[in-house]
């Protein structure tokens, strides 16, 4: 191994080792910790004792009567009781939640941890065959601003690192049915967060398409038991669903991407597009369709070049890492599901290798984006917020509000345009492309 390849990987050790700390303290200081792992225990728990897991008062006296009412934090309680997860999800959630809670928490966070290590390695394996030292820098930064994703013990920390664990299979042509296994739990569990990857797949053609196909058919078989046994022991659990979906969303709610929202400006802020626009009109007939008229194009954009050319090895991570920012924006997503940007690690690299205006443009746009939906940033903003006994809406708490409501989904935004047009420029020139720094290796087999 080289030196700049041993330095770029010290640079994503050193970043695993901060994740590891912060994550530690925070699990061990936050009275929330793990509360969204607890919003798959409990109702998976619930189905196990076979009550409905869509029914708060249900869930709430299954987990009250097993943790403890003095346990819950009263403002995370309505919180823990709705679930908003489909039944696909129990197919993982149900083997964890036949395990007693400290035991189930305990491999529910080495899950999150070795698993976004492993992909954040397999990112920089690609990356560093294009720029070791750089590579190493942006996923050890990632990783250093994660910590929050392992004490909340959110989802998206295992769904995104399958999902990119995915992708470097399928591009790597290994462990092949590992990949596929790994990107059907990820569209199982989250597939707001997994589905517009598995369609480049699918658009891509040849085995590509194989392999979406194949985790299609793996997560159709993994969650028709569950789908069964919630449909029986929960005959109306679409509704109940939908109307759990809708009360996190009413304005104010957690979900709520307008400035009133409850849950929408915290650590784990919302950053799809509709916080920006609701700062303008607050309104969801407004929001909602002023959203999807930015989006639909671009996606349409991005859909249209994947079927028209045939895929190369650097426009796979072209278009990669301009769907892992436009995915944000068009539906409810919050800043642990940012860490889909491991995605555009690789083309960073290939861009930064070849020198110039773009090369610097694609270093700014990943590193505003890595910083803007990191902890570290807004953590030191808010601590110093409350240390100076600043009030909220006094300008300090306006201007860190409107870094969350206009910074972070604009820089997505631009990152998403400004890999959409270079994957199609890319795509109609072919694979001659511009050359910088000599020319353009293929990307190197992982060493």
């Amino acid at each position: 191994m080289t030196k700049p390849r041993l330095d770029g990987l010290y640079l994503l050790l050193l970043g695993s080792v901060a994740f590891l700390l912060l994550g530690t303290i925070m699990v061990n200081a936050n009275a929330a910790a793990m509360v969204d792992f607890k919003v798959l225990y409990y109702p998976a728990r619930c189905l196990i004792q076979h009550g409905d897991p869509y029914n708060e008062a249900e869930v709430m006296r299954i987990s009250q009567a097993e943790a403890g009412a003095n346990t819950w934090d009263p403002a995370n309680v309505r919180h823990i009781g709705r679930y908003i997860y489909f039944p696909t999800t129990f197919s993982v959630s149900v083997p964890l939640a036949m395990l007693p809670w400290g035991l189930a928490r305990a491999l529910w966070i080495t899950l999150t941890v070795a698993s976004l290590i492993l992909a954040s390695l397999l990112m920089w394996d690609i990356g560093a065959g294009f720029a070791p030292v750089l590579s190493g820098a942006l996923i050890g930064f990632l990783l250093a601003n994660s910590a929050f994703l392992m004490t909340v013990g959110n989802a998206a920390g295992i769904v995104i690192s399958f999902c990119v664990i995915a992708a470097w299979c399928f591009f790597r042509e290994r462990f092949a049915l590992a990949g596929v296994l790994c990107l059907a739990l990820s569209l199982g569990i989250k597939p707001h967060d997994a589905a517009l990857v598995w369609v480049y797949f699918l658009l891509a053609g040849g085995v590509y398409r194989k392999r979406a196909i194949q985790a299609l058919l793996v997560v159709l078989a993994l969650s028709l038991p569950a789908v069964l046994w919630v449909s029986h022991v929960a005959p109306d659990w679409m509704q109940e669903l939908h109307a759990n979906v809708l009360a996190f969303s009413v304005r104010g709610g957690i979900s709520d991407p307008a400035l009133a929202s409850r849950g929408g400006r915290a650590l784990g802020m919302m950053i799809n597009l509709q916080t920006l626009v609701s700062a303008f009109r607050d309104d969801p007939r407004v929001y909602n369709p002023v959203t999807y008229l930015v989006c639909a194009p671009l996606l349409a954009v991005w859909a249209f070049v994947t079927l028209r050319f045939r895929s190369s090895p650097r426009r796979v991570w072209l278009a990669l890492a301009a769907i892992s920012a436009l995915s944000m924006l068009p539906t409810y997503h919050r800043a642990q599901d940012a860490k889909l940007l491991l995605l555009a690690i690789p083309a960073c690299a290939m861009l930064w290798m070849e020198g110039g205006l773009i090369g610097w443009l694609a270093l700014l746009v990943n590193a505003l984006a890595l910083v803007l939906t990191g902890d570290l940033v807004w953590i030191l903003l808010f601590s110093l917020v409350d240390r100076l006994h600043l009030p909220a809406p006094g300008l300090a708490g306006q201007l860190v509000t409107a870094m969350q409501v206009f910074a972070t989904p604009v820089i997505l935004l631009v990152m998403g345009v400004f890999y959409l047009w270079l994957y199609m420029r890319r795509s109609s020139a072919g694979e001659t492309g511009i050359r910088g720094r000599g020319a353009i290796p293929e990307i190197p087999e992982s060493s």
